[in-house]
Formats: structure tokens, sequence, C-alpha cells
């Protein structure tokens, strides 16, 4: 490793190995202990790592940089040299601010690469070879050309030492910081975005719904395939569609956010329609339980048109499998009119986004940055190689450019293509002051100079503390309890789980929680305990709950169900606080994302299997409102309000079209029973899906799946029109919100939340129940207008009673109630 104020060398002990005899050897350099350690940079290291200052000038370490670097003790240890500290100290303060990738200036275009570690970077443009000048400041490579270059396919040359290989190599690379690709992203293309022909009519003056802020978003999760089995952006221009008219309804509703799966480019589907495969089985003719389809869409998945995305090749270019002609600047075209037809239809969009990680790192074919500048962009890990924890090769953006390239990247989304938002995946892998530096650059972004007001742009991400990060090892993480008061918000897990029950990596999908069953409807497994154990465990689910109503803040003070007056960082989630929020909007509710079953797949293997379809779709808004009624944003897998299923898949992400699509038109079903999931994933839970699968009881039919779709609509309307839903401080919400009946002597399976002029009761139990808050004796309540007037006929049978202060409201049921 290497970091100021010296560049230094911190040595692994490693077995003695002679040189290979061939290897050429430059001018020996000594280095010099430093005193007191020397690693304040690199903390980790310090309580067994020596560190040591090379007895070198600047310009040698920038020309010894440029070939192989082996560290050697005078006994003859050896081991190679993690590069990314001293090339940072060397060249970040200047590269940082050098212009990348495609440039314009008077119709010239300048193509610029940072590679400061190559010995020649050339530019093959168009099938002939330019070379490139080098900057000795910036480490930047780069050739400006006549307006000719304009739509030319180019590769960047690069001769560079390479570990992966032991050797000098050249690798022909794209660029980084492509602005489009050629099909399959063989070639970068010499693009301008600001060029008018990729402009759809309209898009300079395109008008955005209203922004929306953080604390009050309601956001639909999609991906672009399962929402449309043409599986492209131009689905999201068609008003008439079923999907379309769906996600108008939605918005008309409340819903704000159209939260898209990886549309960046990716490399692991074929981008030419022709290429792509399709199963070769009758797939509709097969068992419900059977484990043949799972098997024929195996055959095909590494060739067929799905995959969720998360393996990114390009960050910058859309995925040109989603466009009508891959091969080209067309997907940018289109993806623009993406983005407008979902502000028609009243909806603004997000973009997940992954830097975390890379499709591949080393020599692969699919490795971009790496090929580049070997050893800089990933995290390494102590002996050299790779980290892996976030599935795949782990970026590092704590690293000056890699940083850069973060930030550059949503940049771009945000001025060229008008993105709303994003989702950072795995944001626990970024250092909290790269996610504060997206931030930041966004909102410097402005109308009158950019186009777009960069600070409605919102930022969430997954806070999730694992891997070689783990507990601020590297730096300071974008993790849940560090991302709190920045506006930035993370996923909540802690009320996830209190709703659905169990957690995502059970032995036993039966795992029971507050919309389940726990204790007030029971299934059969031993997993879930004894009656008292399950009543404990209920009791606690709703104290994680109300902590997820106010917004997970960490400082709300409430009585728990033990009669304890606590905060919210006081309750237990396996062994962290349940409450970590600063203010609302710094965390975000769910009960369902893409991520392990739906929610009613997930209610399948937890319900009893005798509870009606009605009553499995009343289960499921319940488990919705918990989310959506609480303070701060609220995200739902799209099609979870129709019941979505995938024939319980938990890890859809390869499992193609059969399994994942989204059924808008009730009468094809709702996906339950399309065969066993995947064995890939899902293989060691089969005893427990055959014989669900197999019951016709489970598979919905229309009625309550269009019954929970409006009833979850109803919700969001009292959601999205109450302001108290979206109180802006702790302080607001510590002041209007309580739980009047939390204690000892609380409803095991209601919650009852007090909220400004409103009472909102969730009642999970199978039925009816009644709760008596004495202090509202006198006080006129009545169900909520929407409610009262709405779509739901058992909601509508809620009641109270002024003189005693009663809520009566019925089972597996959701009532707000006003006061008039």
């Amino acid at each position: 490793m290497a970091g100021p104020p010296h560049h230094r060398l911190a040595q692994e002990p490693r077995r003695p190995r002679p040189p290979p005899p061939s290897r050429p050897r430059a001018r020996p350099h000594h280095a010099h202990p430093l005193p007191g350690g020397g690693l304040a940079k690199y903390p980790r290291l310090a309580p067994t790592h020596d560190a040591f200052r090379v007895d070198a000038d600047e310009k040698t370490e920038r020309t010894a940089l440029r070939g192989r670097l082996v560290a050697e003790t005078d006994g003859g240890v050896s081991t190679g040299v993690q590069i990314p500290g001293v090339l940072d100290d060397l060249y970040a303060r200047a590269a940082t601010t050098a212009h990348l990738g495609p440039t314009f200036r008077n119709g010239r275009p300048t193509l610029s690469v940072w590679a400061p570690t190559a010995k020649n970077v050339a530019l093959d443009l168009d099938g002939r070879t330019v070379a490139m000048r080098r900057d000795a400041a910036t480490g930047v490579w780069s050739a400006t050309g006549p307006a000719a270059w304009t739509g030319k396919p180019y590769r960047y040359a690069v001769t560079v030492f390479a570990p992966a290989a032991g050797k000098v190599v050249t690798n022909h690379v794209t660029d980084p910081y492509s602005t489009a690709l050629t099909a399959d992203s063989a070639r970068s293309l010499v693009t301008d975005l600001a060029d008018p022909a990729l402009a759809p009519a309209g898009w300079q003056r395109l008008r955005k719904p209203k922004a929306v802020p953080l604390r009050d978003a309601q956001i639909q999760e999609l991906h672009v395939r399962d929402f449309s089995a043409r599986g492209d952006y131009l689905a999201f221009t068609d008003r008439r569609s079923a999907g379309m008219r769906h996600l108008k309804q939605l918005a008309d509703a409340g819903t704000s956010y159209v939260h898209l799966l990886p549309v960046f480019d990716f490399a692991t589907v074929p981008e030419r329609r022709a290429g792509q495969a399709t199963p070769p089985c009758d797939l509709a003719a097969l068992p419900a339980d059977s484990d043949e389809q799972q098997k024929c869409v195996g055959r095909t998945a590494a060739r067929d048109a799905y995959n969720w995305g998360y393996d990114p090749l390009h960050y910058t270019v859309p995925e040109g499998s989603y466009a009508s002609d891959p091969d080209g600047p067309r997907r940018t075209l289109e993806f623009r009119r993406m983005v407008g037809g979902l502000a028609d239809a009243g909806l603004r969009t997000v973009m997940d986004v992954v830097y975390n990680h890379t499709a591949a790192s080393g020599q692969d074919e699919k490795s971009v940055l790496d090929r580049i500048v070997p050893g800089y962009y990933h995290r390494l890990l102590d002996d050299g190689t790779v980290a892996t924890s976030t599935c795949c090769a782990n970026t590092a953006p704590e690293h000056a450019m890699m940083g850069k390239l973060v930030v550059d990247s949503v940049v771009t989304w945000a001025k060229e293509y008008k993105v709303d938002g994003f989702r950072f995946d795995l944001m626990g892998h970024h250092p909290k002051a790269n996610i504060l530096a997206v931030r930041k650059a966004l909102d410097a972004l402005t109308p009158a100079k950019d186009g777009v007001d960069g600070k409605s742009v919102i930022l969430y991400g997954e806070g999730w503390n694992f891997g070689e990060v783990a507990n601020d090892a590297r730096f300071v993480q974008a993790t849940q309890k560090n991302m709190a008061g920045t506006g930035v918000a993370t996923f909540s897990d802690r009320s996830r789980d209190a709703i659905r029950g169990g957690g995502p990596f059970d032995a036993d999908p039966r795992v029971q929680g507050f919309a389940s069953g726990l204790f007030t409807a029971p299934n059969d497994s031993p997993a879930n305990g004894s009656p008292d154990e399950q009543r404990a465990r209920l009791l606690h689910a709703q104290d994680l709950i109300k902590v997820g109503l106010t917004g997970n803040l960490a400082g709300y003070r409430f009585t728990d169900s033990t009669g304890r007056d606590v905060r919210g960082a006081d309750v237990d989630y396996n062994g962290s606080p349940a409450g970590y929020a600063a203010a609302p909007g710094d965390a975000l509710s769910y009960a369902d994302a893409h991520d392990n079953e739906t929610l009613y797949d997930a209610l399948a293997y937890k319900l009893p299997r005798s509870t009606p379809p009605a009553d499995r779709a009343r289960a499921q808004v319940l488990a919705l409102a918990a989310a959506a009624l609480s303070q701060g944003p609220s995200l739902s897998q799209a099609g979870t309000d129709l019941l979505r299923s995938k024939s319980l898949d938990r890890n859809s992400y390869d499992s193609g079209d059969w399994f994942n699509a989204i059924h808008f038109d009730c009468a094809d079903g709702n996906g339950f029973g399309r065969g066993l999931p995947p064995a890939r994933d899902n293989a060691d839970k089969w005893q427990y899906a055959r014989p669900l699968l197999a019951d016709p009881g489970l598979r919905p039919g229309c009625g309550p799946v269009t019954a929970a779709s409006a009833a979850y609509r109803d919700l969001l309307r009292i959601r999205t029109t109450e302001k108290t839903f979206g109180l802006a401080t702790a302080e607001a919400v510590q002041a209007a919100l309580s739980f009047p009946l939390s204690g000892r002597d609380e409803t095991p399976g209601v919650v009852t939340m007090r909220l400004g002029d409103l009472v909102v009761v969730l009642n999970a139990a199978p039925d009816a129940r009644t709760q008596r808050v004495a202090a509202l004796a006198g006080t006129d309540y009545a169900l909520h207008p929407v409610q009262a007037h709405g779509s739901d006929p058992v909601v509508r049978t809620a009641s109270y009673a002024a003189g005693s202060g009663t809520f009566t409201v019925p089972g597996r049921t959701a009532a707000v109630f006003r006061r008039s």
C-alpha cells in the first residue's frame, strides 16, 4: 500500500522465493522504516504491517510505476506491490479535474483516458491507429481530431504491465467514459450527447411532475423486461398498454417515482435480438410443481434476453438490449423517450446504479477498468487478489479516480438524461465521503446552467455493513448509521423483517411475523416456537414496526411492549439498534423488493396453508400499509399490489421471463405455480415449495388481485394527501406521533398509532379487534373519507365509538380514522 506524506510500501510477510531467472531488473531503491509506524492512512494495517519510505524522487517514482514493481527484503522475501495509494499521491490532485471520455469543442472531438501506468496508449479509430499525447501531471492520454471522427467506433490500445498476465501486454479496451457503444459493447463510439439528433421531440422543454422531497417519496421498483414482453425503453411510451395504464393509476394515487433496475450497459445479455435464445419447451403445459420449467429456463439462461443487470460493463451508457437498435446511439434517444414517457404518466425516474463492482477484472475480456490501469480501480486484499464480497470484482471508490468516475457518471445521467434519483447498490461498500461528493455535485446543478435542478434529485441505497470494509475497516462507510442526517436514505431491514417474519436467510421459510400470522394465525412450523415464544416475538416485532412508523428515528421516545420508556435506538434488531435515523427521510421502508421472495410468495410460505385467497390479499395490503404509512419514503416492488408471484423464486436475477414477468392482466394469473423455482438458489426450499405450488387454493384469481390493488391505491391517496405522514424533523415526529396503547397490555397483532388528527390501526389478526384509547373519549373520529368511500367493503365496516374512544377494525385490515 502507499500513502502520504511519503510513498509507503506495506509488506506482508511471505515465504522466501527466488525471483524468476529471466525477470528484468530495474535499479533497486532502498526503503527506510518510518517512525511511529507511519500507517495513519491505513489503520487496518497498522497492527500487523510496517511502513517504509522509498529513497526515490518523484520523477523516478512515476517512471517506476510504468513497469513491474517488486518489494524484497535483504533476506530474500519477495512480494508484489499494491499501487493505488502512490498513484493517488502522484496524480489525483490534477487528474480529478480532468475531462475524460469524448468531449467536443466547436464540433471537434477530443478523446481522453486516464492511464498513468501505461507505457503507451494509442487510439484505434475506425480501423486505423492514432497516436495519443500523455500529460505528465495528470497521467491522462488524449487525442483531438476533426469533426469527421464523430460517430466513428474506437478503442484504446493500452500497453501496460498487467499483474494478471505477469508481463507487459497491449490491451485493446473500450472507453470507461463511453457515451455510446456498438452492439455488445465491442467498440465505443465518438458521440456528443448534446447532438440534437439524439434528443426526442420536446426533450429540452420536457416538463417533469413536481419534485417530491425524499421524505415523501413513494417508489415503484421496476425491471424493464418484467414490465413488458417487448423488453425495451419504448414500452414506457405506449400509453395504451396495460403496464402504462397501471403505472398511471399508481401515479394518480400518489406514487411519485419509478425506480428502474439497472439500465446502464451490463455484460450478460446478448444485445441483438437475433442472438437471444428462448427456452425450447412448452413451459405452460408442465405441472405447477414440476422441476422441468426451471431446467428448461436454465438451458438458455446465459444466452436469453433476461438478467437483472447487476454486472456493470460501462457505467454511463444505456443498456443496448433494451433499444430497438443496440448498434449505435439510438439507445440514448430511446432512453430519453422512456424518461419522457414516465414523466407524461406523472412519474419521475430513479436509476439503480452499481458502482461497487464490475462484471470482471484482470485480463478478462469483460474487464475494462483493470485492463487500463491494472491494480487500481478494484479493492485488493492483502494478498493482492481482488475482493469479491459483493459477488463480483469489488471496485474501490475510496481511490480518487474510481470515486471521480462515480461522481462524473451520476452527474451525466442527471444532466444528459434527466434522471431524478439514484439508488446505490450495496452503498455500504462506498465511502460516505464518495456518496456525499455525489450529493454535492448534484446540488451544484441548476436549471439555468445545466437544464436540471440537482437539489431535487433524490439519493438512497443499501447501507449494509459487511465484507472487507465492514465496521469502517478501510474508511467511513456509507452504511445505515453513518448516513443518518446526510439527506441520503438507506433501506431499513428492521421493519421489513418484522412485517414479513424471519429473515432472508432462514433455513425454514415458514418463520412468521406481524403480517404473516405470528401467534394470531400460527402455521405448523416448529421454527416459530411455543405459543409463549410466539407472543413475545410478535410483541417485539410490533416494537420494530413502531420504530419503522417513526421513520426509524434513533431518538424517538415511546413505551415499548414491555412497558419500558425507550428510544428507537434502544430497541434491539439482531444485536443492532432498530432506530438509526436522525430525521425522517434517512430510512426507506419496504416490505419487499427484487431480492428475496416477493411479498405474496413470502406469505404463501408463512400464512397457514388454509388461508383463503381473499385473506391472503388482505394480509398483503396490511404489510404494504405498515411500510407506506411510515414517516419517510417507502418502496414496493412493481406488481406487489397485484399479488405478484415469482413461483417462490428467491433470487430471480437470471430466471428469465417465465418466472419474472408481471401479469397486469389477472386472467393470466399472478405468476404463482409456474413450476418449482430454479434449483440454483431454491433447491433447499423445494420441500416446502412443492406442496404449495400444487395447491390451486393459492392461486388468487382476479377478485383478490383487483381488490388488493385498489386498496393499496387508497392507502397511497391517504399517505400522500395527509401532510402529517411527511413531517420534516425528528422533533415534529415526537410531538405529533404516539402509540397510545403500547405497553405491557397492548394487543398482540395490533399496532395503534396516533398521528396529529389521525389514528391508524394495523390489525394483523384474522378477526376483528377493538382498541380503546381512553384519552380520546368524547372526541369525534370517523373512518377516513378515502376508505369510507373507497374500494374495500371490509374496511368500510370499521367503526369508532366516541363515548369510550374505542376503534373496532376488521381482521387483516389497515384502517385510518380522521378527527371530524
